[in-house]
């Protein structure tokens, strides 16, 4: 019989059951916490550059969260399929960097904002656009990477 792993076994990060979540991972936290900085910051200022007028189609966060998409279908394939990464690339870059970039919060919170002020046709087209651009962006993300990296 297969060795397979108890319930209370952690099989995610295969540590010892008790064992502190964070042993270990000093480099880790460190380059989400620098990644998540950066990446929160460049939202920040693309919402300040450019921001949406209340009830207007809240095209910057769109934008941002389709963008951040397509950019995780790129790094996907490039640290998990086409090379070996540093054990840190991912933490840093997806994690950190483009999950402080995109924001599903505030695509929440502007989508009930559309609707609690009247603006029924503008919060359906933001959901629909937001969800199928970021979904496609992602999937746009890994065939890009895929065809022009040769992989798969």
């Amino acid at each position: 019989m297969p060795n397979r792993p108890e319930v209370s076994d952690d099989v995610v990060s295969g540590r010892e059951p008790g064992a502190p979540v964070l042993r270990g991972q000093g480099a880790a936290v460190a380059a989400v916490a620098l990644g998540g900085a950066l990446g929160a910051l460049a939202r920040w200022g693309l919402g300040l550059a450019f921001p949406a007028p209340h009830g207007a189609f809240p095209t910057t966060t769109l934008l941002i969260n389709v963008v951040g998409c397509l950019l995780m279908g790129v790094l996907v394939v490039h640290v998990a399929e086409v090379r070996t990464a540093h054990p840190i690339v991912r933490p840093f870059l997806g994690v950190g960097v483009l999950g402080g970039f995109t924001t599903f919060s505030t695509f929440a919170v502007d989508a009930q904002t559309l609707l609690a002020t009247g603006h029924l046709g503008t919060a359906l087209g933001y959901l629909a656009a937001t969800v199928l651009g970021s979904v496609g962006g992602a999937w746009l993300g890994l065939v890009l990477a895929r065809t022009t990296a040769g992989a798969r």
